[in-house]
């Protein structure tokens, strides 16, 4: 019989015996009230044959198991009930191990070749974690069991854990578990009258149960914390709380949060308080946009009924107006401000040297926790030439103080596209190369492409679907799929490839803490870092995110969690994540895109107001761009919003707000909105949305009820 026919044979005897157990009803003799009528019946007969009752019992017990029946709770009830706490714990714990690892063994025999062969690349990622740490994961589901005991054993045997470490953790995890039932069966089987049911036995029985996995979970964390920790010194006291490290969004949002509550928090910077997004990124990149908006509006002169407006500057000066807006806004993010609000900020190059250690040059601090807040920096591409091609990034362009005659921007992201805009607007020729077939790959193709027109508009030259190859001095070769190069001339070159999280050169190889795929460091739900659980993880680090808003939202969770996580521990909450490009047009989103519910297949429905029909937009000049909704059918729930346009990314919020909180788009329409707003934008596409679920017959039905009104008879 070859391997395929078995399969089959194995799969249809597993089924068979299901529908066998449902046509003859023996559902209805593994329940509570069925015990109870037939206990003393079924003690009678072990009473007088104890070992063929007992291997019966087994023989039931693993069938139910085995073939993923219900029943199992109440066979380990009637094993304490029957046999007592002893016999009864001995019998259901080497039955449940024995049937979860044949429904194990056959379930991997029947599916695993054919689920890997499908679903080969999704499972790999799952595969390298049970690699790892599967008896780890496979024991902390039978200690605390949120998923069914029967979905485990399926789902496991999905994996490559080896059978021996399914059968030893299993039943080192169902331990507990059947310990708990089988005592609450020895309670149920003194009871004599329905006095006894209240009995102090059986109640104590009753809320070890609802009580176990929340024990068991929590004794489980503590074992695991132990023994990771374990491989160093614990100190006996501590200098500090918290210690985080880097201060920009996340960290100051962490720092604050721990000394709001009164914990002694050090911060410590290498650099500048703020970091990227206050020095290097979101300040001064708005308050570039914000000059060139003008120049852009300038040569619009004669749409708003002006003859000319002439707009002369200089280069030099524009940007020392992009460093007084940064100056101006420093304070927020200042050394005072925050030894103010009562953290220790320090500054150096941190180490951390284990769990509870940070270096900081000769100081070596004590923590009970640590927060790594140390963001991301710009991606340098390892291309050919590259050394001593003319580049800056995201982080050096701000040191320019001439105007490049020539700028070419590698990336078609958020950053490329909002400087590549504003230099164009400066006066540089710029062009645009990206490998992806179009701009803001993130994004649906319809905001991508009115982001493109505008660009082309302007006399930004875009070069997409190339790849670049190689630098030859200051000029790029890029090469489309099918071989054909492309030579690019320019003065600067603006990398705009991404950034990369800063995870090395302060301590976390060492420690073995682990990294993902992208780059960041792997934590759970409550940004803890999987590996060591004093450090916790927040910003661009811990991803999956590259935003400011994002950042501050986690540094909240990282510091709670930190402080307060052998109490209760928060997960971290992206269910609503907003964004937004600032280009003109804007683009902004929360929610799901329609490329996005079309892959995850999501059933939506697309509703679209056009902004050109917008009273104050027309008024602006700014007549132009959309609001797209995605709402569930049926319903008016928002399922992801998409705005482009003028102010998109200011617009979006009361979309963020409604989807956060439930609030649907019936609400919106109801909403008075001022007038003439932009804002009137949303509630012009809620209306968008209301009108087209009329129905015919109503609107037909309301026509008839004015006629009679107006003591007319409409013809038929």
């Amino acid at each position: 019989m070859n391997k395929k026919v078995a399969r089959l044979v194995v799969a249809l005897l597993v089924l068979g015996a299901i529908v066998v157990f449902f046509a003859l009803g023996l559902q209805h003799e593994l329940t509570f009230e069925a015990l109870g009528l037939r206990r003393a019946a079924l003690a009678g007969t072990i009473e007088r044959s104890p070992l063929s009752a007992a291997l019966i019992f087994v023989a039931v017990y693993i069938a139910v198991t085995a073939l993923s029946l219900p029943g199992a709770a109440i066979l380990t009830l009637a094993a304490g009930a029957l046999f007592g706490f002893v016999t009864g714990t001995i019998l259901a714990s080497v039955a449940s191990v024995t049937g979860a690892t044949l429904a194990f063994l056959a379930a991997r025999f029947v599916l695993r070749d054919s689920v890997q062969r499908r679903f080969g690349a999704r499972l790999r990622a799952i595969d390298e974690g049970f690699a790892r740490e599967g008896a780890v994961y496979l024991l902390a589901l039978r200690l605390a069991p949120v998923v069914p005991f029967f979905v485990v054993n399926l789902l496991v045997a999905l994996t490559k854990l080896p059978t021996r470490s399914y059968v030893l953790y299993s039943w080192i995890g169902m331990l507990p578990g059947t310990l708990v039932y089988v005592w609450a069966g020895t309670q149920l089987g003194a009871i004599q009258s329905p006095r006894d049911v209240l009995s102090p036995g059986l109640i104590a029985a009753f809320i070890a149960l609802a009580i176990f996995p929340l024990v068991a979970r929590r004794l489980w964390a503590v074992s695991q914390r132990r023994r990771v920790l374990a491989r160093w010194t614990r100190p006996k006291s501590f200098d500090f709380n918290l210690i985080v490290i880097g201060a920009g969004s996340a960290g100051l949002v962490a720092s604050l949060i721990g000394a709001t509550t009164k914990a002694k928090v050090a911060l410590i910077e290498r650099d500048k308080m703020g970091g990227d997004c206050l020095n290097t990124g979101c300040v001064p990149s708005k308050a570039l946009i914000r000059t060139t908006r003008l120049l852009a509006d300038a040569a619009r002169a004669k749409e708003f009924g002006l003859d000319s407006l002439a707009a002369s500057f200089d280069f030099a000066t524009v940007m020392d107006r992009v460093r007084r807006v940064v100056a101006q806004v420093e304070p927020h993010d200042s050394e005072e401000r925050f030894r103010g609000l009562g953290v220790d900020v320090l500054h150096g190059e941190a180490r951390i040297v284990d769990p509870w250690r940070v270096q900081l040059g000769e100081r070596t601090l004590t923590t009970r926790a640590i927060v790594v807040a140390s963001g991301a920096a710009p991606l340098v591409p390892k291309l050919p030439g590259v050394e001593t091609a003319a580049y800056v990034t995201s982080e050096t362009i701000w040191n320019l103080r001439e105007l490049p005659e020539r700028l070419l921007v590698l990336g078609g992201g958020p950053i490329g596209c909002e400087l590549a805009q504003c230099f164009r607007r400066l006066g540089s020729d710029v062009t645009i190369v990206d490998l992806a077939p179009r701009l803001l790959t993130k994004e649906d193709p319809d905001a991508a492409e009115a982001v493109a027109t505008k660009f082309r508009e302007e006399g930004i030259r875009l070069v997409l679907g190339h790849k670049a190859v190689r630098f030859e001095g200051n000029a790029l070769i890029a090469a489309t799929e099918d071989g054909r190069e492309a030579r690019l001339e320019f003065d600067r070159v603006l990398l705009a490839l991404g950034r990369k999280p800063r995870t090395s050169g302060f301590g976390l190889e060492e420690l073995g803490v682990r990294l993902t795929r992208q780059g960041t460091i792997e934590h759970d739900e409550s940004l803890r870092a999987t590996t060591i659980p004093t450090i916790h993880v927040c910003g661009d680090v811990a991803g999956p995110y590259q935003f400011t808003h994002t950042a501050g939202h986690q540094g909240f969770y990282a510091a709670f969690n930190s402080l307060f996580g052998d109490l209760v521990r928060l997960k971290a909450d992206y269910r609503v994540i907003p964004w937004a490009t600032f280009t003109e047009p804007e683009v902004a989103r929360v929610g799901l895109s329609e490329d996005e519910a079309r892959e995850q297949g999501v059933a939506v429905e697309v509703v679209r107001y056009g902004i050109d029909d917008l009273d104050r937009a027309i008024a602006d000049g700014d007549a132009y761009g959309y609001v797209k909704l995605l709402v569930k059918p049926g319903s008016d729930r928002i399922l992801g919003a998409t705005i482009v346009g003028p102010h998109a990314g200011d617009l979006l919020h009361e979309f963020v707000l409604a989807m956060k909180h439930g609030i649907g788009l019936k609400k919106i329409l109801g909403t008075v909105h001022a007038y003439p707003t932009l804002a009137e934008a949303t509630k012009y596409a809620a209306s968008t949305w209301r009108k087209a679920h009329v129905a015919g017959w109503q609107l037909r039905l309301a026509a008839r009820y004015h006629d009679w009104r107006r003591g007319e008879q409409r013809e038929s």
